[in-house]
């Protein structure tokens, strides 16, 4: 209507130059915004209401010499979106050539793999001519070595720029940061990382998914609870509040509900990864592994060099039984992201599941624990292998090592378990115990306590539970909630279109 209305004046004041409304007309057109700029505000409304083809449509008619840096912008996060890597190259070029110190832009070009040193080169003569940029550079660097899933050296080369006193508490750096730590397994510092970020900024949505399912799957479900309802307060036009309120069901083992809380992350922000794992894990858990098997391949998409994708991925052709695919996708993120501590331990992972390759798990593991001898998923993985091999001292000795510099649950309680199967029964409870002070809902803590007061009662010796040291055992029981409450669930899955 914009342009309808401007088309108007234009003929208007063309018509009657002489009259007086015409000199009104025409002093109205010149203050009217630009057609380009009428375009723009159409396209946002497109993506908006998520037609982004006709958003392309309206920008990619605007003349290559007359799109602004704003313009270029937008162009070229709906081409990534679409899968156009090479225009959306050209376009975030186009930002950094009129805008050099666009960071959005510098972060975009870096995860559509160009090189690090190519992109500093264009900001190279801003850096230079303006006091005090030194940091962009090392910046430039860091993301870089993110982009490229070399966890390590991001960290190292983003701590030494938080020292820096220009840096020092940017709550962005920080939330970079404990995303890093995140990636690299390291969960303790990523938390306190996000803490720190959280006190300088009580507002702060950015990261605060990540940081929401770290605390739900320590067990804090309270704190998770209290965020999330902060968050809300804060907007709930962001996906990440629903991402954590869908971590607390999740982990409360209400898993209608997190689908359909990851459900209406995603139908804000289609680009959540977050949001696209929880959904994953709670179709997963649900039985529906096909369907999960999409959202984990929609996260690995949109963030190839973080590995949780990966491992949703892999245990979900291990439920199905499609060792094959899970070898050859365990084999390639190996080949693709070099041989560290969660690569090793992804491979050694599938290897367990089968018996011809143990002592290739066994290799990869001591290979990862080497590296990394406090990565708490290597070890767990490294006391199953010693579990079935029934070297109970060999187990005891390597999760009193760990436990030594850090507390967990899934450590304490195997460590209980181990100390069961050498009948030294009073410091399994003790164990167990710990166990469910870190996280009340630990059910395999809880059932290892039972079957010790069992085994100490010879009348109810006779009642065993099978296989309750199995993985993702009591299916049924873990659908918490009525059948009402089950059926209300489904109606919303249907309304968000999740069949």
């Amino acid at each position: 209507m914009a342009l309808q209305q401007k088309k108007m004046l234009s003929k208007t004041s063309k018509v009657r130059p002489s009259s007086t409304g015409s000199t009104t007309s025409a002093v109205q057109a010149q203050n009217l915004p630009s057609e380009i700029e009428v375009k723009y505000k159409i396209a946002e409304c497109y993506t908006i209401l998520k037609l982004d083809k006709d958003a392309i449509s309206v920008l990619d008619g605007i003349p290559s010499r007359q799109r602004t840096p704003k313009i270029n912008m937008m162009l070229a996060n709906l081409y990534r979106k679409a899968g156009q890597e090479r225009s959306a190259v050209t376009s975030y070029k186009e930002v950094l050539r009129q805008c050099p110190l666009a960071l959005d832009a510098i972060i975009g070009l870096l995860s559509l793999s160009v090189k690090g040193a190519e992109v500093a080169s264009m900001t190279m003569d801003v850096i230079q001519s303006i006091p005090n940029l030194d940091w962009l550079s090392v910046w430039i660097k860091a993301h870089a070595f993110i982009h490229g899933g070399d966890n390590q050296r991001a960290i190292n080369t983003i701590c030494s720029l938080e020292k820096k006193s220009l840096l020092r508490d940017n709550v962005d750096l920080l939330v970079t940061l404990a995303d890093v730590y995140f990636r690299a397994g390291d969960t303790k510092n990523s938390i306190l990382k996000f803490e720190q970020a959280q006190m300088l900024d009580p507002y702060l949505i950015k990261g605060m998914d990540v940081y929401g399912y770290l605390m739900a799957r320590e067990g804090h479900l309270e704190d998770v609870e209290v965020l999330g309802g902060r968050l809300f307060n804060i907007s709930d036009q962001h996906a990440e509040p629903w991402v954590i309120s869908g971590c607390h069901s999740f982990y409360s083992k209400r898993y209608s509900r997190a689908l359909y809380l990851g459900a209406k992350a995603i139908q804000l922000n289609s680009n959540s990864v977050q949001a696209l794992l929880l959904k994953g894990v709670a179709l997963r858990n649900m039985g529906r592994v096909q369907e999960a098997i999409i959202h984990f391949r929609e996260a690995m998409r949109l963030a190839p060099c973080r590995l949780d994708c990966y491992e949703g991925l892999i245990d979900c052709y291990l439920a199905s039984n499609g060792i094959r695919e899970a070898m050859g996708m365990a084999n390639n993120i190996y080949k693709t992201l070099g041989a560290n501590a969660q690569t090793l331990t992804i491979l050694a992972t599938v290897c367990l599941e089968d018996p011809m390759t143990q002592e290739k798990a066994k290799t990869l593991l001591d290979k990862a624990l080497a590296q990394r001898p406090d990565y708490i998923k290597a070890v767990v993985k490294k006391a199953e292998l010693l579990s079935r091999e029934q070297k109970y001292e060999e187990g005891i000795a390597l999760l009193r090592n760990t436990l030594a510099n850090q507390s967990d649950c899934v450590l304490h309680r195997m460590l209980g378990d181990f100390l069961v199967a050498v009948n030294d029964y009073q410091e399994a409870m003790d164990q167990y115990s710990i166990a469910l002070s870190l996280d009340p809902n630990d059910q395999k803590s809880l059932e290892g306590m039972q079957k010790m007061e069992k085994e100490e009662s010879p009348t109810d010796a006779t009642v065993e539970l099978d296989g309750d040291d199995m993985e993702g055992s009591g299916e049924e029981g873990d659908l918490e909630g009525s059948d009402s409450e089950a059926a209300q669930w489904a109606d919303q899955e249907q309304w968000f279109g999740m069949q």
